[in-house]
C-alpha cells in the first residue's frame, strides 16, 4: 500500500478499543530495538507511551513510541529514512507541527505503530511521559480515562481525529503535565 492509500485508510479506520493485550510491551520492545538498530546514534531514547503502555487499560491496538532526538531539525531529516523503514506520514500534517513529527506503521490492513519524534527532555517528551506515568500510578485515573475513551469511541466510531481531539481536555487536566 502506498503512502497516500495508507493515510486515507488510516483516517477512515474505525475507532475500535480492545482489552489490554500483554503482548503490547513486547511489540514495543521489538519496534524500539528495530529502530535503534536502523538509526544508531540518532535517537537519544525511545519510550513506550499511549494506552498500550498502561497495564490493564483498554486501547486501540496501536503501539505508540516516543523517540527522543537532540533537535527538531534532526526529527525532520528522518522522514525519508523512516519511509524506507516501513513508516508513512502526512507531510502536510508534519509541516504544521513545530514541536514533534508523527509517523505511522501499517501492516495487515491496519495501523500497528505510531512513532512520535520530539526533542528528548522537551515539553512534548515530558508531557507524554508524565501522562503515561500518571495513568500507571493511579488505577482511579486510568479507570476514568478508560470510561472516557469508551464513550468517545461510541460517539466518534469512524472519526479518529475527533476521538483524539476529544481526549485532549482530559490529558490537559492533569496538573504539572508540561
Amino acid at each position: 500500500m502506498n503512502n497516500a492509500d495508507a493515510l486515507h485508510a488510516a483516517i477512515h479506520e474505525e475507532v475500535a478499543l480492545q482489552a489490554y493485550d500483554k503482548r503490547w510491551p513486547n511489540r514495543f520492545v521489538a519496534e524500539r530495538d528495530r529502530l535503534l538498530a536502523l538509526f544508531p546514534l540518532i535517537f537519544v531514547d525511545i519510550e513506550h507511551i499511549g494506552s498500550t503502555a498502561v497495564p490493564g487499560l483498554v486501547a486501540k491496538p496501536i503501539v505508540d513510541l516516543l523517540a527522543g532526538v537532540e533537535t527538531m531539525a534532526m526529527a525532520r531529516s528522518l522522514t525519508e529514512p523512516l519511509r524506507e523503514a516501513g513508516y508513512t506520514t502526512s507531510a502536510e500534517f508534519n509541516a504544521t507541527l513545530t514541536d514533534r513529527q508523527w509517523f505511522m506503521r501499517w501492516a495487515d490492513g491496519r495501523r500497528t505503530h505510531h512513532l512520535h519524534i520530539a526533542v528528548q527532555g522537551g515539553p512534548v517528551w515530558t508531557r507524554h511521559l508524565h501522562f503515561r506515568d500518571a495513568l500507571r500510578a493511579s488505577p482511579v485515573l486510568a479507570a476514568r480515562y478508560a470510561a472516557l475513551k469508551a464513550e468517545l469511541a461510541v460517539r466518534h466510531p469512524t472519526d479518529r481525529e475527533a476521538y483524539t481531539n476529544a481526549k485532549t481536555a482530559f490529558v490537559n487536566s492533569l496538573p504539572n503535565h508540561n
